[in-house]
């Protein structure tokens, strides 16, 4: 499967086989994109992040490899491998590397 081409569907896959580091970068690959949502799987290099934003929906961070710090609304909390954490629409956040991760978004639309 090319590296830009959207998932299909009943195809086995591991997840943190899809995407790969980049050097001081962050790295995203779009695996859904419909009108009701999309999933999005990021790699993120030691100290690369996402500056604080919102977004108009829910959004679910799954950690498939590493560790993040996570803040919503100026609450802090680190999540790593195997964790989830829910972003609710609308509430500032912003994620941190503390050392590489893999991460699955998951947004679902209203």
């Amino acid at each position: 499967m090319a590296k830009n081409e959207e998932m299909a569907g009943a195809e086995s896959v591991r997840l943190v086989d899809l995407i790969d580091y980049q050097r001081d970068a962050v790295v995203s690959r779009t695996l859904i994109d419909k009108p009701q949502g999309t999933i999005t799987c990021f790699a993120f290099d030691k100290g690369q992040g996402l500056s604080e934003h919102t977004a108009p929906f829910d959004a679910v961070v799954n950690i498939i490899e590493g560790a993040a710090e996570i803040t919503i609304s100026g609450r802090t909390q680190q999540v790593e491998t195997g964790e989830m954490i829910i972003m609710p629409a609308h509430d500032p956040h912003a994620l941190r590397a503390v050392e590489r991760f893999k991460m699955v978004l998951t947004m679902i639309k209203q």
